[in-house]
């Protein structure tokens, strides 16, 4: 259950990427590439959108690196993660959580932590390790709640429910 909806998701990318060829400068701040290339892949791995995360992910990664953008790189591992999951990489997925996890930590990012950590508990329900799973969803319940993120709070209780019903 995304919480950008598939037409927003498209709307969205639709304009980010008219942004990426004009080189466009947005609200009156200089906008790099980078900038629209982490919304991309954000927005891709929200959507679980295997296309746009091939596309988005390793240019997401390299203009991050290149001009040493943590918070980017973060977004980017964690969206490296989505894809190694939904592509059955599992051991890959892990390693750019845990990435993403610590930069995010360091900080720190608490609503980036607990996307993080949900995306974690989906890819311990994808290997069907119900416990971990569990874990790794509360302590992205517990984030959400900290925050008063509604919307999220409300998505990863469903997926702990979820998760009970295997």
């Amino acid at each position: 259950m995304p919480l950008l909806a598939e037409g927003e998701f498209a709307l969205l990318r639709q304009h980010l990427e008219a942004a990426l060829k004009k080189n466009v400068i947005l609200d009156f701040v200089p906008s790099g590439d980078h900038d629209l290339y982490a919304q991309l892949v954000d927005g891709a791995a929200q959507q679980r959108d295997q296309a746009a995360l091939r596309k988005y992910a390793p240019l997401a990664e390299e203009t991050a690196t290149r001009i040493g953008h943590r918070l980017y790189m973060a977004i980017a591992h964690r969206a490296w993660g989505v894809a190694h999951t939904l592509a059955g990489s599992y051991a890959q997925a892990e390693t750019r959580f845990q990435q993403a996890l610590e930069i995010f930590m360091d900080y720190p990012a608490p609503w980036q932590i607990g996307r993080t950590l949900f995306e974690m508990g989906e890819l311990a329900r994808a290997q069907g390790n119900t416990e971990k799973g569990r874990a790794y969803f509360s302590r992205a319940l517990g984030a959400f709640e900290e925050l008063h993120a509604a919307p999220y709070v409300a998505r990863t209780r469903a997926a702990l429910e979820n998760l009970s019903r295997v």
